[in-house]
């Protein structure tokens, strides 16, 4: 019960119309479908007995009684069926003991069917439509109870033939409502197929912000997504200045306490060396927030992490050139990630980072589609890996396994963080290269 609702939940505006329209219009024209047949029916039956009650009206005024007290009819009726044997259409009088039956029942009488339902059969078996009348003929006393029935078989003829015919004006009905809405609902949603194509443009990167030309009814949400996504963008630059301007204001003071610390006797050194390297390890870290984007909620950002992978390496190969570390990129120059330029290279930044101090000699750097329009960026390295129960503690803020090692264990925890803004992940596990894999997880680019 919960996938189906889910799937309905999903279903957009356009099928949804549709699909209310098609079910209002499938119980609206069987509606009809059934229910115009039963009254065509119910007006034929009746139409039909009044054509009996003229027969009837004429056998009242034309019998009576002969010499001999017996019922007869002055004149032989207008309609010459009632004369034709098995013609459909019969007459019977009754009073008291004497029957008298029309010639068209060739000396067969009505009876009634078998089955639940009973029905007046004629001559040939045939159901009939029947009017019973009961009056006193001239010249008598004793009442006389006359029954006319007429074949059912025409009628049932002409109100199939007029339902065929309904149910083709109905079904084609049917289909010039559905194409109609169609239309109308395609015309009406068109606004809307605009602002898709433009906010597809907008997370290309094609443009900033939507058009204005909108209808009055979408026109507020248009202006205060504008709003918004300026709003962002403001609060992202200035962000990103002041983390820019805060760094170097704060580089030079700590360099010159640090060098002061420094000249200080060694134990003086063990006293003060640890709080400034605390002090250090907060403004990295806090810096290193402040310059992520975080912008899932931007829509035009994209990155190509293949160009990104060979612009870092271009520099750590000089960085650690004495390490004689060989990098593959197995990364395909078509596919981009929806990650702002900055982030994604300070992602891959520390994590190729991280593979270049603890590769032996080979570095691997590759993809794998992981479905629902995400990527698995993977760097793996040939070195040592970490314990696995080690795993989940180096993501944490400035666990350092190796203190010997230069770094503030910042960068990991920085690329989990990075990574969680744009709805991503990293995992660490161990690599088929015996050392460190990173799985660095991100949405492709529309």
């Amino acid at each position: 019960m919960r996938s189906r609702v889910s799937y309905i939940g999903k279903l957009s505006l356009k099928s949804r119309l549709l699909l209310a329209t098609v079910i209002w219009a499938t119980v609206m024209i069987s509606i009809a479908g059934i229910g115009i047949p039963v009254l065509m029916n119910d007006y034929l039956v009746t139409a039909t007995k009044e054509r009996l009650q003229l027969s009837m009206d004429e056998i009242s005024n034309n019998l009576q009684l002969d010499e001999n007290q017996q019922l007869v009819l002055a004149q032989p009726l207008s309609d010459a069926r009632f004369e034709r044997p098995f013609s459909g259409l019969y007459w019977r009088m009754t009073q008291g003991t004497t029957v008298l039956r029309s010639p068209s029942l060739a000396d067969k009488d009505f009876k009634l069917s078998d089955g639940p339902i009973k029905e007046m059969l004629g001559a040939r078996k045939e159901p009939l439509i029947t009017i019973t009348q009961t009056f006193v003929p001239k010249g008598g006393t004793a009442p006389v109870t006359v029954k006319i029935g007429i074949d059912e078989d025409p009628t049932e003829d002409v109100l199939q033939s007029l339902s065929s015919k309904l149910w083709v004006i109905l079904s084609m009905l049917f289909v010039g409502v559905i194409v109609l809405v169609g239309l109308q609902v395609a015309w009406s949603l068109l606004p809307l197929n605009d602002m898709q194509r433009e906010l597809v443009k907008l997370k290309e990167g094609k443009q900033d912000a939507l058009s204005t030309n909108y209808p009055q009814e979408v026109s507020p949400l248009v202006s205060d997504l504008n709003a918004l996504l300026f709003h962002y963008h403001e609060l992202l630059s200035r962000a990103r200045q002041h983390a820019g301007n805060l760094s170097h204001a704060l580089k030079t003071p700590l360099s010159v306490l640090k060098n002061d610390v420094l000249s200080l006797d060694e134990e003086s050194q063990k006293k003060l060396l640890p709080s400034i390297e605390r002090i250090q390890n907060q403004i990295d870290y806090h810096l290193g927030r402040a310059r992520v984007a975080g912008s899932m909620n931007i829509l035009a950002v994209k990155s190509n992490p293949s160009t990104r992978v060979d612009a870092i390496t271009l520099a750590f190969d000089k960085v650690y050139a004495s390490r004689e570390v060989i990098v593959i990129n197995e990364l395909d120059d078509e596919f981009d990630v929806a990650v702002d330029p900055a982030d994604l290279d300070e992602m891959l930044g520390n994590l190729i980072e991280n593979a270049y101090k603890w590769a032996n000699t080979l570095v691997r750097i590759y993809a794998i589609d992981a479905g629902k329009e995400t990527v698995q960026i993977c760097v793996e390295d040939d070195g040592e890996g970490i314990p696995d129960e080690e795993l989940t503690n180096v993501l944490k803020r400035s666990f350092r396994l190796d203190e010997s090692t230069p770094g503030t264990g910042l960068g990991l925890n920085i690329v989990n963080e990075i990574a969680h803004s744009y709805r991503g992940s990293l995992e660490l596990t161990k690599g088929s290269m015996g050392g460190l894999k990173a799985v660095l997880t991100v949405k492709l680019a529309r």
